[in-house]
């Protein structure tokens, strides 16, 4: 985010409605000082909720786009995404036999182009599930406009690989971190109206897909599908020769 640009973005469009600072400042629950600062491109000093909220009000929208050593950020991510990529598709492998998987799906239907996760078909039950994987949470609206973009495609993906649905699911996998636990936290309600099933509703459903579901649940590569966590190591415990013992009794 360059700092100075935006600045001078927000004080156009504030001028361009003809807006005062304090109205802005009153449509945004931001103070006229802090816009006035923001305006100058001193956004250090304000948080980031207050840069959206002003930003909000004129119908602004603002990513922060983080960067790290050149490409070694998209390396660590693509890296991290993967690895959750592997341990899910490990579960199915193990515990889950009757479903099938296909990796990094991509479809261009007319303007909408994307690539789904995991689409997992279940030919008993003839269930189609969309995976959505994420080891990072920004942007919650984009997240479940997107999924649902995917969900409402995915019976015209699977055709093309010769699957016809009776149902079509989704699941919203997160990589366990306290920052996402924050995050789905702070958008509990919305999150909870598109994605109302848990991992236990998803865990059951999985193990025979009838009907839909619509889940979200955490995952850490120390559980299975059964929850079960990963056995601790074993402690072992040093034994004190009898003669230290007997002095220790005298």
């Amino acid at each position: 985010m360059d700092d100075f640009r935006l600045g001078t973005v927000i004080r156009l469009v504030r001028q361009a409605r003809g807006w005062r600072q304090d109205d802005l400042s009153e449509k945004s629950g931001v103070s006229q000082s802090a816009i006035s600062r923001i305006e100058r491109g001193q956004i250090g000093p304000q948080s980031v909720d207050s840069v959206r909220a002003v930003a909000a009000a004129l119908d602004i929208r603002v990513d922060l786009v983080p960067r790290w050593r050149g490409g070694d950020l998209d390396r660590l991510l693509n890296r991290r995404h993967s690895a959750l990529h592997e341990s899910v598709a490990r579960i199915f492998r193990d515990e889950l036999p009757s479903w099938m998987l296909a990796p990094e799906v991509s479809f261009a239907i007319y303007a909408e182009r994307g690539v789904i996760d995991i689409l997992a078909w279940h030919p008993g039950r003839r269930a189609l599930l969309v995976i959505e994987l994420k080891t990072d949470l920004a942007d919650m609206n984009e997240l479940l406009g997107t999924l649902d973009r995917k969900r409402r495609l995915a019976i015209q993906i699977a055709a093309g690989r010769g699957w016809d649905p009776v149902t079509i699911s989704a699941w919203l996998i997160i990589s366990e971190s306290r920052t996402s636990r924050r995050r789905v936290a702070a958008h509990e309600a919305m999150l909870k109206s598109a994605l109302p099933d848990d991992r236990r509703t998803i865990r059951r459903w999985l193990r025979d897909p009838v009907g839909r579901v619509a889940a979200l649940s955490f995952w850490t590569d120390t559980r299975g599908l059964a929850g079960r966590r990963a056995a601790k190591p074993i402690r072992r415990v040093r034994v004190a020769p009898a003669r230290a013992l007997k002095r220790g009794s005298a």
